[in-house]
């Protein structure tokens, strides 16, 4: 028997299209009965989506999807197992984030300019992102302008990583974000590790992961099983997830809130280390 759960979707408290309420909403729809949310390096929709889970009987688990690095970009989703992510020390820290992000955005705006002669209303780009901005929010600033490019091939050529205008994010040690997570009391995934190109998921997961999202929108059957063996082998838990943003066109990267589901025993390890979980 599998659960209709959903561990890694996005509003637009980062890079999503749709409000924390709006996302209750849709996993609602979609029969989700566990979800997370899990905003790019911030909390700010928990409390909104809360309240939200509890008129529509969704069971809500506050996350969040730090960007880190260990030779190239590394996501690291946290799930709190109660409120310490509303410290103040914690939230400090992620307002710092959210002040480089939006300078990175100002930077890749400029690169745009001159390696494409691509010119966007910085202020509008930032408004779209409602002060966290994120290169999918300058993807659809481009196609919003009316340059002639798909989203795949502005990711692919343009901003995607090591393309002419991308600029990466302040950075996190892989090491140093499983410590923050885990200080403010969280469970610890690796996420997508398909997307990986320089590291193994066998050599990352040695720097302390609970687990990882083994079941993900962009998997082959070939890569699940292969990263579901990894973790059974490893006694350590996995998760499911669409890496939701909203339905956007020409977005072949990102699901639909529930396209992805995990087994009855596996989902019941996860909640059991979640529900145990300790520092």
């Amino acid at each position: 028997m599998n659960i209709k759960a959903e561990f890694h979707c996005h509003t637009t408290s980062s890079d999503g299209k749709m409000s924390p309420t709006e996302v209750v909403m849709r996993a609602k729809s979609k029969g989700i009965e566990y979800l997370a949310i899990t905003d790019h390096d911030n909390t700010e929709g928990i409390d909104e989506a809360l309240e939200a889970a509890k008129l529509c009987g969704i069971k809500l688990i506050p996350g969040i999807e730090l960007s880190c690095n260990n030779k190239e970009s590394v996501h690291v989703l946290g799930y709190f197992r109660d409120d310490s992510y509303k410290a103040e020390s914690l939230q400090n820290f992620l307002k710092d984030l959210k002040t480089s992000r939006v300078a990175r955005a100002k930077s890749i705006v400029d690169k745009l300019k001159l390696h494409f002669n691509i010119e966007l209303d910085y202020e509008k780009v930032l408004e779209k992102g409602e002060g966290v901005v994120a290169r999918p929010h300058i993807a659809q600033s481009i196609i919003e302008a009316g340059y002639n490019y798909s989203w795949e091939y502005i990711f692919d050529n343009i901003i995607g990583n090591n393309c002419p205008a991308y600029v990466p994010n302040k950075i996190i040690t892989v090491e140093e974000g499983i410590a923050l997570l885990k200080k403010y009391n969280a469970v610890v995934i690796l996420a997508h590790p398909i997307l990986l190109k320089k590291n193994s998921p066998e050599d990352l997961l040695k720097l302390g992961f609970d687990g990882l999202e083994a079941v993900y929108f962009m998997n082959f059957k070939k890569d699940q099983d292969y990263l579901v063996s990894l973790c059974r082998n490893n006694n350590l838990i996995f998760t499911c997830g669409s890496d939701f943003h909203g339905i956007a066109e020409g977005d072949t990267k990102h699901g639909d809130i529930g396209d992805m589901s995990i087994d009855e025993d596996d989902f019941n390890k996860f909640m059991a280390v979640y529900r145990n979980f300790s520092n």
